[in-house]
């Protein structure tokens, strides 16, 4: 008779991959607790940012404030305190935002008799180009992921869904995909 192994369970419990996290730090742990509630985080953060776009940079900026804060903090219940940390988040933007200066529209400004407005068009296009030319030298799976994030306006896990890549390395390949543009970018300034 073959004896039988004692086979360990996956930890599936947030407690349990909380407690893991603590334990070891890894990422992936962490990853595949923080995706349970992404759709929570994204429909808060919309709530009060009111801008799809913006609650989608608070939904990654959340995950790196969590890598940084749950360390240090003892959690009862991770989803209410992800949801208060996400709140809080959203929160402190809409403040900083209000001390940003508003300046009134004047219509009378807008068209002038020496077509300056035409130089910054020109240089708009050329800066197209140029990111264009960006684009290109992206490795593909960066290039896949900034194209479906920012120009099909994708969410983390309509990505994942449609690329099949683990939801951190989306993560990890838009912002680094952000980062070569920008130095391509002033490369080619």
């Amino acid at each position: 008779m073959i004896p039988i192994k004692h086979i360990e369970k996956a930890p599936e419990t947030d407690d349990e991959l909380l407690l893991l996290f603590k334990s070891n730090g890894s990422q992936d742990v962490l990853a595949k607790l923080y995706l349970r509630y992404a759709d929570l985080i994204y429909g808060t953060c919309l709530k009060y940012l009111k801008d799809g776009e913006a609650a989608k940079d608070a939904v990654m900026n959340i995950y790196q404030e969590l890598v940084q804060k749950l360390p240090n903090h003892e959690v009862q219940n991770f989803k209410s305190w992800l949801y208060v940390l996400a709140k809080n988040h959203c929160l402190m933007q809409l403040r900083s935002a209000k001390k940003m200066v508003t300046v009134e529209f004047q219509p009378g400004l807008m068209q002038s008799e020496n077509f300056e407005h035409l130089d910054t068009v020109l240089e708009r296009e050329q800066d197209f180009k140029k990111l264009e030319l960006c684009m290109e030298r992206l490795p593909e799976e960066q290039r896949q992921s900034i194209k479906l994030f920012y120009l099909e306006n994708k969410c983390y896990n309509e990505i994942v869904e449609q690329t099949g890549i683990d939801w951190g390395k989306v993560r990890s390949l838009i912002q680094n995909g952000r980062r070569n543009l920008k130095i391509c970018m002033e490369k080619n300034g």
